[in-house]
C-alpha cells in the first residue's frame, strides 16, 4: 500500500475525501500523487497533469466539478515542484535534469491508478508543461482514451530575436557545469506569492488568484522560482522534438485563452490543426490559466472537456460490444 502523504484538504476545496501519497519512481525520486474521488458510478478516471510550480491542491475546484460530471481525479506534483524530491539544492529552482525523466513520473501515477483501482477508462488533461509531458505520455502509449489540453507548453512564448540566445546559454550552461542557475530576468521567488493581481499573467478572476496565492502563502514548501538554464534547455528541446511527430490518434481538445502570453499559441494552433479530429476553442479574456478564470468560465471548459470524454469512451464500449 502507498504511505499517505500531506495534504492539505482545505486549502484545495476538493471533494471530500480526497488524499495524497507517496510513490517512488524507477529513479527513485519520491513524488506526491492525489486521489479526488468521483461518483460510485463514475464514468472514468481524469489524469491531470499539471504545469510547471505546479501541486496536487491547486486543482481541487477542479477535480470538484470533475466529481460532479461523473469523474475521479488523479493528479501529482511533478519531480522538482510541489513536495516531490528536488534534484537541486536550491528547493526554489525549477530544474530537470532531462525532459524525458517526467515519464518516470507518469509511469509512478499510473502505477497509483492501479493501486487505487481507480475506474476505467482514463483520460489525460494537461495544462502548460503537463500538455507537453502529456503529449509525450500519448505518442509512447499513456492509456487514455482522449485527451483534453489547457495552455500546452508545445512552445515558450519569447521574441524571435530572443530564441536563438535562448538555446545557446542553456546549451553552453550546461557544457559549463552550471545548468543549474536560474534563467536570465529569473530567481528564487514565486510568482504567485510575490505578484500583484492587476499584473498577472496568469488569471483575470481576482477569486482564482487570490486561491492560488492562499495555497502557498499557508505552505511555502509549495512555492517555486524560475526555471534552472537546464529545464530551459531542455523544455525548448522537448517542444522542437514534439512539433516534428504527428498527432496521436484519439479525440482531443485544446482551451487557449486570447490573452496568452506565456506559451507560444501559433504551435498550439499548428498541433491542433493536425491533430485528426482535434478542436482547438479560444476562451475570450482567458489568460494562461483558463482554469482559474472565474466559476462560469471554468465550469464551461470542463463541460466541453466531458462532453469529449465521455463521446469517446461511448465509442470505446461499442468498439468493445462489437468486438
Amino acid at each position: 500500500m502507498m504511505p499517505d502523504a500531506p495534504f492539505h484538504a482545505d486549502l484545495a476545496e476538493g471533494p471530500a475525501g480526497a488524499r495524497a501519497y507517496w510513490q517512488t519512481t524507477e529513479d527513485n525520486l519520491r513524488v506526491r500523487v492525489a486521489h479526488y474521488p468521483g461518483p460510485e458510478a463514475a464514468q472514468g478516471t481524469v489524469l491531470l497533469f499539471p504545469g510547471r510550480t505546479e501541486y496536487v491542491e491547486k486543482y481541487g475546484r477542479v477535480a470538484g466539478e470533475f466529481a460532479d460530471l461523473g469523474y475521479h481525479t488523479l493528479t501529482i506534483d511533478w519531480r522538482g515542484q510541489g513536495l516531490a524530491d528536488r534534484m537541486h539544492r536550491d528547493p526554489r529552482a525549477g530544474h530537470v535534469n532531462l525532459f524525458q525523466d517526467y515519464q518516470f513520473d507518469v509511469t509512478a501515477l499510473l502505477a497509483a491508478a492501479d493501486e487505487l483501482g481507480l475506474p476505467r477508462p482514463f483520460y489525460l488533461l494537461g495544462h502548460s508543461m503537463g500538455g507537453c509531458i502529456g503529449l509525450r505520455a500519448l505518442i509512447e502509449g499513456l492509456p487514455v482514451d482522449a485527451a483534453a489540453f489547457t495552455g500546452p507548453m508545445w512552445g515558450i512564448r519569447m521574441a524571435a530575436a530572443l530564441r536563438p540566445a535562448a538555446w545557446a546559454l542553456g546549451w553552453g550552461s550546461i557544457r559549463m557545469g552550471i545548468g543549474h542557475v536560474y534563467a536570465p530576468s529569473t530567481g528564487p521567488a514565486s510568482y504567485v506569492a510575490t505578484v500583484a493581481f492587476e499584473k498577472n499573467l496568469l488569471t483575470r478572476d481576482r477569486d482564482g488568484w487570490e486561491y492560488m496565492q492562499r495555497q502557498v502563502n499557508d505552505i511555502p514548501e509549495l512555492q517555486l522560482g524560475g526555471p534552472s538554464m537546464r529545464w530551459l534547455h531542455e523544455a525548448l528541446n522537448e517542444c522542437l522534438t514534439l512539433a516534428r511527430l504527428p498527432a496521436p490518434k484519439m479525440p482531443a481538445i485544446a482551451f487557449v485563452g486570447s490573452d496568452e502570453r506565456i506559451v507560444d499559441v501559433p504551435r498550439i494552433a499548428a498541433r491542433m490543426a493536425s491533430w485528426p479530429g482535434g478542436q482547438l476553442e479560444t476562451v475570450e479574456g482567458g489568460r494562461h490559466e483558463v482554469l482559474m478564470e472565474d466559476a462560469l468560465t471554468r465550469g464551461r471548459i470542463l463541460t466541453r472537456i466531458a462532453d469529449v470524454f465521455a463521446s469517446a469512451g461511448a465509442q470505446t464500449d461499442a468498439a468493445s460490444r462489437t468486438a
